[in-house]
């Protein structure tokens, strides 16, 4: 699998990113802030993403409705406090909150992109 990291924290992305290659992810890419990424080709980039909700002040909830719109599962890993305005607007994805084991996080993504721990990771 090939997962999106939007996280602007460095220490915390290079961890997802580690995690997600010893869970047998092909390719992890990290993206600071969105202008790092080709919002257009997301969805066909990749086959799952973990976002965080703000980075650097600025709101990922829009270019999470454009992923989930195309079928990419992703879940949420944030230290965001209002989770109520992502449950309304998203219905059923999983929100891991910071701090995060390794473990919730992983489980969640491998859940939420169909894809048990035991059946080969994310």
């Amino acid at each position: 699998m090939r997962i999106l990291i939007l996280e602007d924290e460095f220490l915390i992305a290079m961890d997802v990113e580690q995690l997600c290659r010893d869970n047998g992810a092909t390719e992890a890419v990290i993206a600071r802030n969105l202008d790092e990424i080709d919002q257009e080709q997301a969805s066909k980039n990749f086959d799952a993403a973990i976002l965080d909700v703000m980075l650097g002040g600025a709101s990922t909830l829009p270019f999470a409705k454009k992923i989930h719109e195309n079928g990419v599962p992703f879940i949420f890993a944030s230290g965001y406090a209002d989770v109520d305005e992502i449950f309304t607007a998203f219905p059923g994805i999983p929100v891991i909150g910071k701090p995060y084991s390794g473990t919730d996080l992983i489980e969640a993504l491998a859940a939420t992109a169909g894809r048990l721990p035991d059946s080969g990771g994310v």
